[in-house]
């Protein structure tokens, strides 16, 4: 299945490249093979590639929210290159196009330099644009199902893509009709009218407020949805959870719902932190959280609906 990729990419593809590294928790092993695509064309010939191998595919993006196992990823690693990372003004108007791979925080940024107002909170998502579509990433009472009004994507596991409106996501709570398979070639945001000075205080404020209230180091932000009408992160504190460890990986004791990895660490231990956490949440509370992050390389994993209690 390899030689069958590695025909039709020969060498656009590289054999054994470590994940880790490319994730904010920077633990996990290596991907059999590893892309990086320039173009739309490259993502067409690891389409081709898919049919013809029958391998696994995996969009890595910024890696913020992506658990590796550490016997890694038996297939092919897509990420992407300069040409998605380019951000359009739409200029005296209120439009911006992005690419898939441009970084939130940068684009919070340039935006209110644009004299932009309504993707202030972005600041503080340490993911791409292509990911934050996916799950519709938000944060500071906002997200991105109120800012997107149109994408293009492509399918690497079938011939469905193209461009469309918003509709066609389905956004609902950390959640769209972007599918595993699917890459976000760019995405159209509609913003307001706003003041320069008055963004970049914002912005500056959510910066602070993130340092003072969230951990630094190897994490992959929030690592559970919240439940309807509560917080994950007050469920892991009433569980006394805060420190909980196994083996290299631990419960933030500054933010319950955040994992900090070792240096070094296992992606494995963060795996059993998570579902151990899972399962004494559910018994001292009654409520069974649901993983925000992405676990890769697992094996199979089921989670009941966002919230469901056990009581």
């Amino acid at each position: 299945m390899l030689d069958a990729a590695r025909a039709v990419m020969g060498d656009r593809a590289r054999v054994g490249v470590p994940l880790g590294p490319l994730t904010t928790l920077r633990v996990g092993g290596p991907a059999a093979l590893l892309v990086e695509a320039r173009d739309e064309a490259d993502l067409l010939l690891v389409r081709e590639a898919v049919r013809a191998s029958g391998l696994p595919v995996l969009v890595v993006g910024k890696g913020s929210n992506l658990l590796v196992a550490d016997a890694g990823f038996p297939g092919i690693a897509v990420t992407l290159g300069e040409s998605f990372d380019t951000i359009s003004l739409d200029p005296g108007g209120v439009r911006v196009r992005a690419g898939g791979a441009v970084s939130l925080p940068i684009l919070a940024r340039r935006t209110a330099a644009a004299g932009l107002t309504g993707f202030e909170w972005a600041v503080g998502v340490p993911g791409s644009v292509g990911g934050a579509v996916r799950m519709n990433a938000g944060g500071h009472g906002s997200d991105m199902a109120a800012v997107v009004r149109r994408f293009r994507f492509v399918d690497l596991a079938s011939d469905e893509g193209g461009e469309f409106g918003a509709d066609r996501l389905a956004f609902a709570y950390r959640h769209s009709t972007v599918a595993p398979s699917h890459v976000v070639v760019w995405a159209e945001l509609e913003l307001r009218p706003g003041d320069r000075e008055a963004s970049e205080r914002e912005i500056a404020g959510i910066v602070r407020w993130r340092r003072e209230h969230q951990p630094g180091g190897q994490n992959c932000g929030s690592v559970f949805t919240n439940p309807p009408g509560d917080s994950a992160g007050r469920l892991i504190d009433a569980a006394g959870l805060k420190g909980f460890a196994v083996g290299s990986a631990h419960v933030s004791p500054k933010h319950a719902n955040f994992i900090q990895a070792d240096e070094g660490g296992s992606a494995d231990d963060v795996w059993a932190l998570i579902q151990e956490v899972q399962r004494l949440v559910a018994e001292r509370t009654g409520v069974r959280l649901q993983p925000e992050v992405r676990p890769v390389g697992f094996g199979p994993v089921e989670f009941g609906p966002v919230g469901s209690e056990e009581r």
